[in-house]
């Protein structure tokens, strides 16, 4: 449920907020005056295509945002769970910014947002109907989704969309398994002929790095043994050798030591110096004993790596990716031998196919009947909707090939006058007829419906008298257990809200603003007698409006 609407620099509002509340609200205002401005700022805060001409004038910037309860939709917080979007329990803002440049940032619960992802949410809180607007009854999955809800069967459906997928996954693996058996016996032969080269090499990447290490370390082993010998011979045996130089120093510096107690601090860092010079001759002439210079292990080590690079050169590939074509080449050969159990697969993908058509053939049925009953509720529903003799149908239209959602798709055809031949929704109903017939839809649907919000925009357009007051009843209706927001001309229509707004526009040239305010008892009152009225508000439009108000009480009432 939208519970706030907040805009700033956006057509003609500059700043605006507006709280909402259960049941159904209209808002109404003078022609101009930018009562479809919510609806715009709404839809996109929905998802919809941001236009540069929707920035108030003047302005670098516009900025959306609405706050929406969702206690009662946990469908929308699986998804915010599911996007890792989730913020305050049972609430969810949206918030988008706009600029001049064309540019726009969509957020969710403050976190950044793409506009399909905002769109995919958004249809989840609101649906929007009316002329120039989205609205998911125009969408094959969305009338799928409605006619399934509607029978009380979208478990149902679910299930066999889980079906089709394993159908799916089991045919592949059959096809891939057939495609395996058709290989050539000179590839088997070829890629068992190379496993047995690699097998019989036995090369690992620890191998090679350390063949690598010991080839270089014996190949310049006499120039190692030589830089050993000159190490140790000018750290301690030769005549002028560091270390017997050091403890020369530490002696006469120790002595005059004891002349000035200063010098011990350098005899101090000395004597350490001087112990590590004796450890590194040391560990240099152990170095020298341990060096081999066998000529024979050079040998064997340099004949590894060369028919370690012969067998890589020969399939092609650096020396190091040798244990990796191994692993490769088993894995191709295991999955031939899997082509072994094809048939196997086969009966797999038979089974998975049968357990999807039983299901699908169940949905089948029970689709065809709740068809059936939404075509009839929504036809008589449309006769008490300006549109006599108008017919709906929620038709079933076989698939030549099975689909997720089942063996057939649904399409939303209507005739809106007796003579009319039936057609598509979306492409023969006008924006008026398409939004009345949306209301019918929801009114009958409400029950199963899963958008918290609806909004209709102008659904009223070139409908008036009792037919006007029917769907004012409809809406009442409908609100008792959905969100139901209207823009409307019709008094009729708005004498039966449980909230009323009125937009109104201020000041002159550049300088219009749209104001909204949500009207109590005597501005209502007044509010519909200028409906009624127009221009000129007498005491028999009062009148008038104020018994149409008490008749909206007592249809409350009732």
């Amino acid at each position: 449920m939208l519970r706030n609407l907040a805009i700033r620099n956006f057509v003609l509002v500059d700043a605006l907020d507006v709280e909402f509340g259960a049941g159904f609200a209209v808002l109404t205002g003078e022609t101009g005056a930018g009562k479809s401005i919510l609806v715009d700022a709404l839809a996109l805060l929905l998802g919809d295509r941001f236009e540069p001409g929707q920035l108030r004038a003047g302005a670098q910037r516009a900025e959306l945002a609405a706050a929406f309860a969702t206690g009662d939709e946990p469908g929308v917080a699986a998804w915010l769970v599911e996007h890792e979007l989730a913020g305050d329990a049972d609430e969810v803002l949206l918030r988008r910014v706009l600029d001049a440049q064309g540019r726009s940032r969509a957020f969710v619960n403050g976190h950044p947002v793409t506009l399909a992802q905002l769109a995919e949410l958004g249809e989840r809180l609101v649906d929007i109907f009316g002329q120039n607007a989205h609205q998911s009854l125009g969408q094959a999955a969305a009338q799928r989704a409605l006619v399934d809800g509607f029978g009380g069967f979208a478990i149902l459906a679910r299930e066999t969309a889980d079906a089709w997928r394993k159908w799916r996954v089991a045919v592949e693996r059959r096809d891939a398994a057939q495609s395996a058996a058709r290989a050539s016996a000179a590839e088997v032969e070829f890629l068992r002929e190379r496993q047995r080269e690699l097998s019989d090499l036995d090369v690992s990447a620890e191998e090679w790095e350390a063949l690598n290490a010991t080839q270089s370390r014996l190949a310049n082993a006499a120039s190692l043994i030589a830089a050993a010998g000159e190490g140790e011979a000018l750290l301690a045996e030769s005549d002028d050798a560091i270390a017997t130089r050091l403890a020369q120093l530490v002696q006469r510096l120790e002595a005059a030591a004891e002349h000035d107690a200063a010098l011990r601090e350098v005899v101090a860092l000395l004597v350490p110096a001087a112990i590590q010079v004796d450890e590194a001759a040391r560990m240099l002439r152990e170095y020298r004993r341990r060096l081999d210079l066998d000529p024979g292990e050079l040998a064997r080590v340099e004949e590894r790596i060369a028919a370690v690079h012969d067998v890589a050169r020969k399939h092609r590939v650096k020396a190091e990716a040798l244990p990796a074509l191994l692993a490769e080449t088993e894995a191709r050969i295991a999955t031939l031998h899997a082509s072994a159990d094809a048939s196997g697969l086969a009966r797999a993908a038979q089974r998975a196919e049968a357990d999807y058509r039983a299901l699908a053939e169940t949905l089948s049925h029970k689709r065809s009947l709740a068809a059936m009953e939404l075509t009839h509720r929504v036809t008589e529903a449309m006769q008490s909707l300006a549109m006599d003799g108008g017919r709906f149908e929620a038709a079933v239209v076989p698939l030549a090939e099975p689909a997720s959602f089942g063996l057939e798709s649904v399409e939303f055809r209507v005739a809106t006058h007796p003579k009319q031949p039936s057609g598509p929704l979306a492409r023969v109903a006008s924006g008026g007829e398409l939004s009345r017939i949306a209301l019918a839809i929801q009114v009958v649907a409400s029950e199963v419906g899963d958008t918290g919000t609806l909004v209709f925009d102008e659904v009223d357009a070139g409908i008036g008298g009792a037919v006007a007051a029917t769907v004012g009843r409809l809406m009442q209706s409908l609100g008792s257990r959905r969100q139901v927001l209207c823009v409307t001309h019709l008094p009729q229509v708005a004498a039966f809200a449980d909230a009323h707004f009125r937009v109104t526009k201020d000041g002159d040239g550049d300088a219009v603003t749209s104001r909204v305010e949500r009207l109590s008892r005597a501005q209502r009152l007044e509010e519909l007698a200028r409906m009624l009225g127009g221009s000129e508000v007498t005491a028999k439009t009062r009148a008038h409006a104020k018994e149409l108000y008490e008749q909206h009480r007592r249809a409350q009432e009732k």
